[in-house]
């Protein structure tokens, strides 16, 4: 995935009311950007960090900035659009990059399913084998140089795991991915302390079939892409 047009840094002032941050540019100019992270975003949103950020051409946009990376003053590299990992991880599956998830013909994305009304992020499809349901899930949670998912207690994301669990069930296949979108990640398990139900049923998720994925991203303000597989600590 490619930054076109190329982003440009900023440091960060402050951020506040979820979507926006206030930053100053290397000319003095202060400018509000839009933040597509709903998270909590620990440890990736510290003042006095660079932020890269990314400008839209549309003239409706209020906010035509948009927050894509953090340059921590500890030299991390974090990616805190969570869009960007859809993207990602959709670009990786087109190209067959991902060996655990290849040699399928079709590839759907926001796919309707579940008793629970939910959507998938990807349906994978092929006539010689059962249909493949990947949910995406953003990693950028640092703590004791070990990643950690979720950031924040995530209702969603526990109807995601029933839902996957039901998949399996139904005798289709299913996967959780994890992509580690922070450059010193090396290792990912859930957060107990944060979600304890979460990583509850992604332990019964995990041992009722449903397949655990992590990917590590190469983040850079000219683009990411995926490149190492990571172990997730159940």
């Amino acid at each position: 995935m490619i930054y076109d047009p190329p982003l440009r840094p900023a440091t960060l002032i402050l951020r506040y009311k979820r979507f926006l941050a206030d930053v100053i540019t290397p000319e003095g100019e202060k400018l509000t950007l839009h933040c597509a992270n709903t998270g909590a975003m620990t440890g990736c949103a510290t003042p006095g960090d660079t932020v890269w950020y990314s400008t839209s051409d549309s003239v409706t946009r209020k906010y035509p900035h948009s927050w894509e990376l953090t340059e921590t003053q500890q030299d991390h590299w974090i990616c805190v659009n969570t869009l960007r990992a859809n993207g990602l991880v959709k670009e990786a599956l087109a190209n067959q990059a991902i060996p655990e998830l290849s040699g399928y013909s079709t590839l759907r994305s926001e796919v309707k399913y579940g008793a629970e009304k939910s959507r998938i992020d990807f349906l994978l499809q092929a006539d010689d084998r059962a249909n493949c349901y990947i949910e995406v899930k953003s990693v950028t949670l640092l703590h004791l140089g070990k990643g950690y998912f979720p950031d924040a207690v995530t209702v969603r994301g526990q109807k995601h795991l029933r839902e996957l669990a039901k998949i399996v069930e139904n005798g289709e296949r299913a996967v959780l991915f994890f992509a580690v979108l922070h450059s010193g990640i090396e290792d990912v398990t859930p957060a107990r302390h944060i979600d304890a139900r979460y990583a509850e049923l992604l332990a019964q998720a995990q041992q009722s079939g449903v397949e655990v994925l992590c990917y590590k991203a190469q983040l850079s303000p000219e683009g990411l892409s995926l490149k190492k597989a990571l172990v997730v600590e159940l």
